[in-house]
């Protein structure tokens, strides 16, 4: 008897264990961000921005209209151009892709071209969790976590007051972050917006 209660014990113990962990999200959070590293988020949003696949740019090549126009970056990262055909875009800022594209167009058709390339439309950001209207939202240069809520129609009754989580393209899981405007909303931003614990 001793050896069935000692089983059934093991039992309720794994069992309460393995709720615990899915009760605390398992992997999906990162856990907070440290100042370092809120600081390098910063940085990244005042330095010229890395195209992302579902952005729209804008293409021009003077004195060549039939080159010029806008074109969407695929979901693997490329755009198709005449004459340049199929180009990596996503990961490169405007300026580099400008340089590719002058070189793509010089070794093909044109002796000296030049380009200028501009973001048509951003990757949107995401908003969900405790938020009056979760959904998708066009981004717009210098949003921070105070614009983005308010764009949201602001948080609702039971939302935390101090923190935000937030996951950057490229990043596994959601980060927290202090709820304050130091804190910027890059394009293609997922943001969660917690329940607080009374």
């Amino acid at each position: 008897m001793p050896r069935i209660m000692r089983k059934y014990s093991q039992i309720i113990l794994l069992l309460a264990l393995g709720l615990t962990v899915v009760g605390c999200g398992g992997g999906s959070s990162l856990g907070p961000v440290t100042e370092a590293e809120q600081k390098a988020i910063v940085d990244a949003s005042m330095a010229s921005p890395r195209l992302q696949p579902g952005e729209k740019i804008r293409v021009t090549v003077y004195g060549e209209a039939s080159l010029s126009g806008d074109f969407q970056i695929d979901p693997s990262g490329f755009i198709s151009l005449p004459l340049a055909g199929t180009i990596k875009a996503a990961g490169l800022t405007q300026g580099e892709l400008e340089q590719a594209l002058a070189k793509k167009f010089r070794n093909e058709y044109l002796k000296n071209p030049k380009v200028t390339v501009t973001i048509a439309e951003f990757k949107p950001f995401y908003i969900i969790g405790e938020i009056e209207k979760p959904g998708a939202y066009a981004y717009t240069s210098g949003l921070n976590v105070l614009s983005a809520i308010a764009i949201a129609g602001g948080t609702t009754y039971r939302a935390s007051k101090s923190s935000i989580m937030i996951q950057h393209p490229g990043e596994s899981g959601l980060r927290e972050y202090p709820l304050n405007a130091s804190v910027p909303i890059l394009p293609g931003d997922i943001i969660r917006i917690p329940q607080r614990y009374f």
